[in-house]
């Protein structure tokens, strides 16, 4: 397997590399995050193991723009041993696993490999929260099964809403999820999107299912009885 390690501590990511290649990998070493989002968008690229402190570019910045370009693609962040609010934002940010320093890499390695086991599973071709059916082999969405008429963008928008229910997402992660990143990140694009969506998805009279959270950014926010497929 291809791994993209991106890590700067020389010693770390020369253990890695070196225990990696012992077992049949074949590692890439890369120090700097913005190298890292360059690097990772080789299709060779099968996994990254992805430190949060980086020069150049923040760890967490580097996972949600190269989540943005790879959504499929296995991400295995290393944090500090007790640094609760880093793991927090690297599951929210799109982070598939976590693995605290110091590790061991007989740990490592089991973490690869499971990373890898649901990386060969295929993706689902619908999501289904409650009511709402995003289709993606179709490119149609439906409600109460109307089917209903989006532009690519607002389908886009509302697929990465569908595949975090109950998340909030600031309006940073979206614009980098399914924005260009040198859109203008002070624009209100998305909360012009949004108001689209809700427009053509919400029920009159009911509540939205995108919820606007103060300071934060939004929710999608489906019935509790709803499930994702």
């Amino acid at each position: 397997m291809h791994i993209l390690i991106v890590e700067d501590d020389e010693g770390i990511a020369r253990f890695l590399e070196r225990g990696l290649e012992a077992h049949g990998h074949r590692p890439r070493v890369i120090a700097d995050g913005n190298d890292a989002v360059l690097a990772a968008t080789d299709p060779l690229v099968e996994l990254i193991v992805l430190d949060l402190t980086l020069p150049g570019m923040d760890g967490l910045e580097v996972l949600v723009r190269v989540r943005a370009q790879r959504p499929a693609l296995p991400i295995l962040v290393l944090t500090a041993r007790d640094d609760l609010g880093n793991k927090v934002s690297a599951l929210d940010g799109g982070a598939d696993d976590y693995l605290t320093k110091p590790f061991a890499l007989d740990e490592l390695l089991a973490r690869v490999r499971a990373l890898s086991r649901r990386a060969d599973q295929p993706a689902a071709s619908r999501v289904v929260v409650s009511d709402l059916t995003l289709d993606l082999l179709s490119r149609r969405v439906e409600r109460d099964g109307r089917t209903l008429e989006l532009s690519t963008r607002e389908f886009a928008l509302l697929h990465y809403l569908m595949r975090h229910p109950g998340h909030v997402l600031s309006r940073q992660q979206i614009l980098a999820a399914v924005w260009d990143y040198d859109f203008d990140p002070g624009s209100n694009v998305v909360d012009v999107y949004v108001r689209y969506l809700r427009h053509k998805i919400d029920r009159p009279g009911e509540p939205s299912l995108i919820a606007t959270v103060r300071g934060a950014g939004y929710r999608f926010d489906p019935p509790p009885e709803s499930a994702t497929a």
